[in-house]
């Protein structure tokens, strides 16, 4: 059982070396129409900062669902920190997504209660003792930039603000990894260079960061790998790139 386990780890300790991310020629089909994915083989290495751009309908949404074990591939491997997402037993999902914090465009906030109790619920979802999470919320709104907003409703708060709770809540468990789905998608563009700023910190500290827009001004200003998607394929990969069209 020893020797297993040894394995195990040192295949997952390859895996990971070509990515903390790394999708093997993946192909997502919905139906017999053309695939949401097709073929695509992508690697974002630990602690990068990469773009997902792309028209409406280009499959990056369909990405970040199987980033997140929502779907499964139709065909190829989709690894993410050396795990063979297809082979995750579903009662396994809930433990491999602690390590993955997410932000929506929308904020998925719970409305009926504070701040606190929002950022709260993320810890309490992973058993972690109320000691613990009476220290580290505050600690986290603090870095998020509402450390005096602990006892407001969400509902009280500016567009900003919400998206701010949401980033403590997706951070609040120390994740490896944050993937952002069109996180300024609501915001005007103070509020928007302001959560990108946060980003940008927050991968500075390690974190690996995955963000999913159409900003092109944010995209082109930040000057990071951005990996350019149409019709279910990769069009373009670059470091220090910018957000281009594509015919």
């Amino acid at each position: 059982m020893a020797n297993k386990e040894l394995l195990r780890r040192k295949r997952e300790q390859l895996i990971e070396e070509k990515g903390v991310i790394y999708l093997d020629n993946v192909t997502k089909a919905y139906s017999a129409a053309a695939p949401a994915l097709n073929g695509v083989t992508l690697s974002i290495g630990r602690g990068e900062f990469v773009f997902i751009v792309g028209e409406t309908g280009s499959g990056k949404s369909t990405m970040i669902k199987l980033l997140l074990r929502e779907l499964t591939a139709s065909s190829g491997s989709v690894y993410v920190m050396g795990n063979d997402l297809a082979k995750l037993k579903h009662n396994q999902v809930p433990k491999f997504r602690r390590n993955i914090g997410v932000v929506f465009q929308d904020f998925r906030l719970l409305n009926d209660r504070n701040v606190y109790e929002n950022v709260a619920f993320a810890q309490r979802i992973v058993e972690t003792p109320n000691a613990e999470i009476r220290r580290n919320v505050p600690t986290i709104l603090a870095t998020v930039g509402l450390a005096g907003k602990y006892k407001a409703k969400t509902k009280e708060l500016s567009g900003g603000e919400q998206q701010r709770v949401a980033m403590a809540r997706a951070l609040i468990n120390n994740p490896a990894i944050l993937l952002a789905d069109e996180p300024t998608g609501n915001l005007d563009p103070r509020n928007s260079w302001e959560i990108m700023r946060l980003l940008e910190e927050i991968n500075e500290s390690g974190t690996t960061v995955v963000v999913v827009t159409h900003n092109r001004e944010i995209v082109n200003a930040m000057h990071k790998r951005v990996v350019t998607m149409k019709r279910g394929v990769i069009v373009s990969d670059e470091e220090g790139g910018e957000y281009i069209d594509e015919d």
